[in-house]
This record gives structure tokens, C-alpha cells and sequence, in this order.
């Protein structure tokens, strides 16, 4: 029997690479624009339109992973990150499914000496355009570190995240990778791949790991 996935955001860059990835599974998309989510993926998923905060159990209890690819469009609003993890933590805690399955920012993995991505990104002069997000999503990843009451993976892409198609591509742990180029960046449809492949072969058990187009 197939598995059955949530992927919550499955408009958004991320959640579609995962929602249109060729896998095999069934595919659950909580979205908030149901025409927009239509035109994208026709009659191959089932929908749930609703705000993500309005999600409850029984609307994830019969899935076998749920994805928060969620990405508020409003960087002021960037807190509600830490905000949705904390909620599907306390759904989902103390039991065996679903796992949940994180997609977090690059700004928290390592970078050497003690040092991670978000220090070098809070010098920069123009930051207050941008830094919010990746604040927050180190700090979900603060909270999913000490979180044991639940089954959890997350995934940082790489410092550049982009649209584009699937590509080779290299894992880590928690540190920031680059390819032979001296470029760290990855494409939404390697994201896509990755995590499916995790999801159906799981080799993560509540740890983070990383990704880099080769």
C-alpha cells in the first residue's frame, strides 16, 4: 500500500517540487488557495483548504508523514514558523505516525570555528530586508533538537535555495556544504527528490541533515 503524505504549503517552491515528484504516493496538499492548488495539480491529490493553524489531529492522524513546507508570504509574520512546528509537535507527540518532516533554513547549519550561517548573515548591512526568516528557522530548529516526544526530520537546504529542476546532488549533516563549484545552493526539484527518498527510505531518525547540488 502506498504512503500516505501531508505536505502542508504545497504551493509554495518547496511543497510543489514535493507534491509533483513522480513517487508514487499518496499525496494529502493542505493549501489555502484551492483554485491555485487545482491549476497546479489537477485531480492527483487530495485537498484540505484550510489555514495551517486550524489543522487538527484528525486531519493528519491517518497519514504516514506530514511535511511542514510552510512559508509565511509575510517576512513580519516569519515567527509563525516556530509557531506551526510547535503546533504539529503537540499533535503529533507520542505517537508512532505521522512523522514529521521539517524543511528549515540553511542559517543554522555550521559554517566552522563555532560559528553558524545566521552570525555571518547578521553582519551584513542590509540585513533587516531578510533576516527574520532565517532567525526563526534557527530557532525552529532549536525547538525540534529538544523535542524527543515525537517522530521528526528536517532537511536545511543549501545558503542559496532556488527554483530549477532535479540535480545531482551531495548530503551532509550540520554544516554547510559547497559544491566543486565553491557554490552552496540547491535547486527546489533536488529538494523535491530528497525528501521523498527519505520519506520512503528513511535513514534520518529526529536529526537534521543538508543538501547540496553537486
Amino acid at each position: 500500500m502506498a504512503l500516505k503524505i501531508g505536505v502542508i504549503g504545497a504551493t509554495g517552491m518547496a511543497g510543489r517540487a514535493i507534491t509533483q515528484e513522480d513517487h508514487g504516493l499518496q499525496v494529502r496538499a493542505f493549501i489555502h488557495n484551492l483554485d491555485k492548488a487545482k491549476d497546479m495539480f489537477g485531480d492527483q491529490v487530495e485537498y484540505v483548504a484550510k489555514d495551517v493553524f486550524d489543522i487538527q489531529h484528525q486531519d493528519i492522524d491517518d497519514l504516514d508523514v506530514v511535511v511542514d513546507a510552510f512559508a509565511p508570504g509575510d517576512r513580519n509574520k516569519a515567527y509563525q514558523h516556530v509557531d506551526l512546528a510547535a503546533r504539529l509537535v503537540e499533535l503529533a507527540k507520542n505517537q508512532d505516525k505521522p512523522r514529521l518532516f521539517f524543511i528549515l533554513g540553511a542559517g543554522s547549519l555550521e559554517t566552522g570555528d563555532g560559528h553558524r550561517l545566521i552570525d555571518k548573515l547578521e553582519t551584513y548591512p542590509n540585513k533587516e530586508t531578510f533576516i527574520e526568516t532565517p532567525r526563526q528557522q534557527a530557532k525552529e530548529y532549536e525547538l525540534l533538537k529538544n523535542t524527543t516526544s515525537v517522530n521528526w526530520v528536517a532537511v536545511s537546504p543549501s545558503a542559496n535555495f532556488k527554483p530549477g529542476a532535479f540535480a545531482d546532488y551531495e548530503l551532509g549533516n550540520n554544516t554547510l556544504m559547497k559544491n566543486a563549484d565553491g557554490k552552496s545552493e540547491v535547486t527546489s526539484g533536488t529538494i523535491g527528490r530528497v525528501i521523498v527518498e527519505e520519506i520512503i527510505n528513511p535513514a534520518h531518525h529526529n536529526e537534521r541533515f543538508t543538501a547540496v547540488n553537486k
